[in-house]
């Protein structure tokens, strides 16, 4: 194992052949970041800890992975810009500010004057944009993973949903954990919003990319493929 530090944030680690049958661990383990895979990175970090002084970050790091032909693996770890993925922390800032418009509508309020009340209208009005722009147009999240510990917590969050609901649902179960697959589907967008804000109280949101799903499809399993949350329900 060969590991060198770039700059203060970032480090290489290159594992040959040889070393990746030792660890009985190939570049597939990496990128579905099992089990196995966390175990040699943990040990590259403290490797790297004691050889070059690398310091990881409080948070979270990206690792890009490099395949280099009859050779091994290039790992690099560098700290990353944002605990959150790009398309996770849009959804995450939309919700909070779905959230806030919904509450105060709740309340009889009017939304506030000011980014989080201008942003919010713009939601209720299907006119969401990109900051400073104006007017240019920015999609909506429509699509979001959530995470849960138990079955149950999944059934009690089905069963707090309207029976109407027509937002597209798919259940899948990875290493005794639950993953609920939304897609706004047909459902208003108000709706969507509100079945994404409940998740979060039975569960944790995973991720915002259907690709995402890759490591539950193939270590995993589907348990339902469709209308999971209506069928929970039992209807």
């Amino acid at each position: 194992m060969k590991i060198e530090r770039i700059d203060d944030k970032t480090v290489k680690c290159f594992l040959s052949n040889e070393e990746l049958e030792e660890y009985q661990i190939d570049y597939k383990d990496f990128v579905m970041r099992n089990e196995k895979a966390k175990q040699v990175v943990h040990d590259i970090i403290v490797q790297a800890a004691e050889q070059v002084g690398y310091k990881p970050p409080k948070y979270a790091f990206d690792m890009q992975i490099m395949m280099l032909p009859d050779q091994g693996l290039l790992l690099t770890f560098s700290e990353s810009e944002s605990v959150h993925m790009p398309g996770m922390q849009q959804l995450i800032d939309y919700l909070r500010e779905m959230k806030q418009v919904l509450e105060n509508a709740a309340a009889g309020k009017q939304p506030a004057i000011g980014s989080n009340g201008a942003a919010g209208q713009q939601a209720v009005e299907g006119q969401n944009t990109v900051a400073g722009s104006g007017s240019v147009p920015q999609e909506k999240p429509g699509k979001a993973i959530f995470v849960f510990d138990s079955i149950g917590q999944v059934m009690d969050y089905a069963a707090a949903l309207p029976g109407n609901l027509r937002v597209e649902s798919a259940l899948y179960e990875m290493d005794g954990k639950f993953y609920l697959y939304l897609q706004k589907g047909s459902a208003a967008y108000e709706k969507y919003s509100r079945t994404c804000i409940q998740a979060l109280e039975f569960g944790r949101l995973y991720g915002t990319e259907e690709m995402q799903l890759l490591p539950m499809r193939e270590r995993g399993g589907c348990l339902i493929e469709e209308k999971a949350l209506q069928k929970l329900r039992g209807k």
